[in-house]
């Protein structure tokens, strides 16, 4: 009998680890799998916004468990994942965390390359590494879900660190996900289009952020920006055995901005 679409995303019993879990996309994200089942370790170097997160999954009635870490550090990173996988197992990795950064390629530091690519690519690298060496130890099979981004596919002014950061991170979801498949493990990327979270506020001051929300919102055949919870349900999807078949992806919740019409 074919599996329902309930039960196909219902992550009862699973435990997921979730980086860059203080806001936006991550904390979503961490909200969205406790829905599903999962007792979920919510990762980041927000203190403060990762315990708001862990309480509005443990008010909602699931189960968070905290670890504040820098995800550049690799045995913060390995440590966290170790313990997780202790206390609870692991069957799903959702590496999100992240950072924004924009300069011209002419004027980019090395100071600038490093910062991104120690947390756009390193923090996704070692998370990854531990997670699936982690699910092999164990035996079980898992899902690891990436953050990619849809600077992938748009070239634009000041997207050299970020992009290529971003780049890296696709071509590790490949590259992995040919590596653990006979462990019964799928790697997946999200490639997000524009999305209103307090990472992008941030990066913008006001009128930045109008302007870019409305030519974001032109571009899109949907005729608006992304929300964190629109990328939440694609990480979900892949975490999930919805997805049982699907590895070494790259899901685009982008609005249609990338494709040309």
């Amino acid at each position: 009998m074919p599996t329902s679409v309930r039960t196909a995303q219902d992550l009862t019993g699973r435990t997921a680890f979730v980086t860059g879990a203080a806001s936006g996309i991550g904390r979503a994200s961490a909200v969205l799998l406790a829905e599903a089942g999962a007792v979920v370790h919510c990762a980041d170097r927000d203190a403060q916004g990762l315990h708001a997160t862990a309480a509005a999954i443990k008010n909602a009635g699931g189960t968070a468990r905290t670890h504040t870490l820098d995800v550049s550090d690799r045995a913060q990173v390995e440590t966290a994942i170790r313990t997780a996988q202790q206390e609870d197992g692991l069957d799903v990795l959702a590496a999100v965390a992240g950072i924004m950064h924009s300069s011209p390629v002419l004027e980019t530091t090395d100071a600038d390359l490093d910062r991104v690519l120690a947390i756009n690519f390193k923090g996704v690298l070692y998370a990854c590494q531990a997670a699936a060496r982690a699910m092999i130890d164990a035996g079980r099979p898992g899902s690891i879900v990436t953050m990619a981004s849809g600077a992938v596919d748009t070239g634009g002014p000041g997207l050299l660190c970020y992009g290529a950061a971003k780049a890296a991170v696709v071509q590790l979801t490949k590259t992995l996900a040919t590596e653990v498949g006979r462990h019964g493990i799928r790697v997946n990327a999200v490639a997000p289009g524009w999305i209103r979270t307090p990472m992008t506020e941030r990066h913008n001051n006001d009128e930045e952020q109008v302007h870019t929300e409305a030519l974001m919102s032109r571009m899109s055949p949907l005729g608006r920006v992304g929300t964190p919870e629109d990328v939440a349900h694609a990480v979900l999807h892949l975490a999930s055995d919805a997805a049982a078949f699907t590895t070494g992806q790259i899901l685009r919740p982008n609005g249609g901005v990338a494709m040309p019409w």
